[in-house]
């Protein structure tokens, strides 16, 4: 029979092996976006998804105020099938882009969904030169059919209310 320290190293144990299951989930969705693997890490994202980046700051309202980027899902699928025709020109050749994803948190967990945020710094490097972008990335998380989803990102970019050259980075 197990005693109450034995269940709880066993609730330990089990939060750890969520959190490093959300990580590499994490991982594996910032290195499908660093190798234009984009076919793939839209099929991450559940049917409701929505993707997220501020301008202006962190706490604006998408919908009353500008958006780098504020995509249902079908608008996510749209932006990648557009990467595609051979017409993002600020793309072409492609960036050679390195994600580190750090920091990673589960702020909050219910049967049904997982809010985690997490820093990113990425590494562009293009003909027009270098880049360093910092964020915070904050995710809904969804189990589907054992594996995760993505129902909610928003990445706010730390320089995010200055003017910006290009971003065709973020699909």
């Amino acid at each position: 029979m197990m005693g109450a320290s034995d269940q709880q190293m066993m609730n330990d144990l089990a939060d750890v092996v969520r959190h490093h299951g959300i990580c590499q989930f994490l991982y594996r969705e910032a290195r499908l976006q660093d190798e234009h693997r984009f076919e793939e890490w839209e099929a991450l994202w559940t049917d409701d998804g929505l993707y997220w980046v501020p301008a202006n700051g962190e706490d604006t309202d998408p919908e009353r105020q500008m958006s780098i980027i504020y995509d249902n899902r079908s608008r996510i699928g749209l932006r990648i099938k557009q990467f595609f025709t051979g017409k993002r020109y600020s793309q072409m050749p492609a960036s050679r882009l390195r994600r580190v994803i750090g920091n990673v948190e589960v702020l909050s967990d219910s049967p049904d969904e997982t809010r985690v945020s997490a820093n990113m710094l990425l590494y562009e490097s293009h003909r027009r030169g270098q880049i360093m972008w910092a964020a915070r990335n904050e995710y809904l998380l969804r189990e589907v059919d054992g594996q995760w989803r993505m129902a909610f990102k928003k990445v706010s970019l730390v320089n995010n209310e200055m003017a910006m050259t290009t971003m065709a980075f973020l699909i």
